[in-house]
């Protein structure tokens, strides 16, 4: 035993073929680790992309973070019906993750920024399986925008522009963030308020679509004044540029404008009820404004003559200002309240009396008929005074007449003058102490002065029957001395004759 270990130790050549065929065995393992070590069985399944996306051989296949195999290699695959090209992945999994349900999902994901990429498998819950060598169709692969797509967008002359955007940017939110806090709280109800006209806007009945065509239909039509377009601009900027000088005005205008606005607002309030008045003014005046087309020309003349009569009206005005002087100390005398007072008091308790008397008047002109009546009562002078015109009426005959003591009312009987008169009904007694005359409570009546004489019959009180409101109509010709006179007189006395209205001088 002892002979056989020396003579294998001593053997330089033995041990360094052994160790040589070591390190190929390890390296042999290292190298093909990545493809899954020799003798293991795996379970092989496809997956078909519409495009890698970076996919590479040796790429990790992952089931919920956990590594459960590789990628074996990719192959472009042609559909012969349809001529589609597509990538074949073929996997090795691990046998434990077999087998997955047929809806299993498969997305190609980035492991770092560097680009380098890993397949994640997502299991479904289908009842069916992938058996091995099945296929994972395209449809159940998503293949999202990778990092690098992100940063191919960043090419040179789009970093110049944003560098330019951000330095603007800069400038014009510089200063301004009070006003940017401000529109961001304001945006949640924008938004919450935009959500249904978005809706409206999405919806297939809006038809939204055509506004776009519309918009091309309208840039189409625009297309040729493009050059008017274009010198528009130009003229455009000719006008600023010279509106640009008187800026310095103009930011003045605008600095005085906010405490304007701020004295406008506070005056409105009180504004409001002006206008509102004035709107119902102009709506009261609008039938009066249709009238003036009609009463401009005696209008205009009487303004003509007016404005004559306004320069004698300066002496007017002086003794007016003396009168409202003596006026305001007769007022501010507490004799004059106090009469005030009387005045009141008198009017209050006088009321009743005369809303009892206004109907007689306004009704039957009854104080106008009693003054006309004592006026003409009297006959013209004889030199010496005025005469009162007397008639003399005899009592009439028969039982309780006037013409003798009576201890009743006259009632009867008619008589005769002599044998050959006529039947004479004059010894009935016809007696109306409170005629109707249209007072309060009573009827729409003008009963004194109109009672009907009723033949053969004693009536004591109101007339039976109708009376109605008939009564004579005084002349304004006959208020002196209930007489008329003639046009010259009542001219001089500042009085005009009935039989001169209506007349043109």
């Amino acid at each position: 035993m002892d002979r056989r270990r020396g003579s294998l130790a001593a053997n330089p050549l033995l041990i360094g073929a052994l160790t040589t065929h070591i390190v190929s065995v390890a390296v042999y393992l290292s190298y093909n680790a990545l493809n899954g070590l020799p003798f293991t069985p795996t379970y092989d399944i496809q997956v078909e992309f519409n495009q890698a996306n970076g996919l590479l051989h040796s790429n990790e296949v992952r089931i919920g973070g956990a590594r459960v195999g590789l990628v074996d290699h990719i192959v472009a695959h042609q559909d012969p019906a349809t001529g589609r090209v597509s990538a074949i992945a073929y996997l090795k999994l691990e046998k434990a993750v077999q087998p997955l349900p047929a809806n299993t999902k498969a997305i190609v994901q980035s492991v770092s920024a560097l680009g380098l990429k890993y397949l994640l498998l997502e299991k479904g819950n289908s009842a069916q399986t992938l058996k091995p060598g099945a296929t994972i169709p395209a449809a159940n692969t998503h293949e999202p925008v990778q990092i690098e797509e992100l940063f191919k967008m960043f090419d040179e002359p789009t970093r110049t522009a944003s560098q330019q955007n951000l330095n603007i940017f800069g400038d014009t939110f510089a200063g301004r963030g009070l006003g940017l806090n401000a529109t961001i709280a304001e945006l949640p109800p924008l938004f919450k308020n935009a959500t249904p006209v978005l809706h409206n806007l999405a919806s297939p009945q809006t038809n939204f679509h055509e506004f776009w065509i519309a918009l091309e239909r309208t840039a189409a039509e625009a297309a040729p004044v493009a050059q008017q377009q274009a010198n528009l601009y130009s003229n455009l900027d000719t006008f600023f540029s010279a509106f640009a000088s008187v800026a310095p005005a103009l930011e003045e205008t605008i600095e005085g404008g906010a405490p304007a606005l701020r004295q406008a607002i506070h005056s409105f309030a009180f504004e409001a009820p002006f206008t509102e008045k004035s709107t119902e003014f102009i709506r009261l005046l609008r039938p009066s404004a249709k009238n003036l087309i009609t009463a401009a020309p005696p209008l205009g003349h009487a303004f003509e003559v007016g404005a004559v009569t306004f320069k004698e009206a300066t002496s007017l005005n002086t003794q007016l200002a003396n009168a409202s002087k003596d006026l305001q100390e007769f007022i501010a005398n507490p004799v004059v309240t106090l009469g005030l007072e009387d005045l009141t008091q008198t009017t209050q308790a006088g009321n009743p009396l005369v809303a009892g008397l206004a109907p007689a008047q306004t009704t039957c002109n009854y104080f106008t008929l009693f003054f006309r009546n004592i006026a003409s009562l009297f006959s013209q002078g004889t030199g010496v005074g005025t005469l009162a015109r007397v008639g003399v009426t005899f009592s009439p005959l028969g039982p309780n007449a006037e013409g003798g003591p009576s201890s009743a009312p006259a009632s009867g009987p008619s008589e005769r003058v002599n044998s050959t008169s006529p039947l004479v009904d004059n010894n009935h007694l016809h007696f109306n102490p409170y005629p109707n005359v249209a007072g309060p409570g009573q009827p729409r009546v003008c009963e004194a002065g109109n009672e009907k004489f009723i033949p053969f019959q004693t009536v004591i009180g109101n007339v039976p029957g109708v009376t109605g409101t008939t009564h004579d109509e005084t002349k304004r010709s006959q208020n002196l001395n209930g007489l008329e006179y003639p046009s010259s007189t009542l001219r001089d006395l500042g009085l005009q004759s009935s039989s001169s209205k209506g007349k043109k001088k």
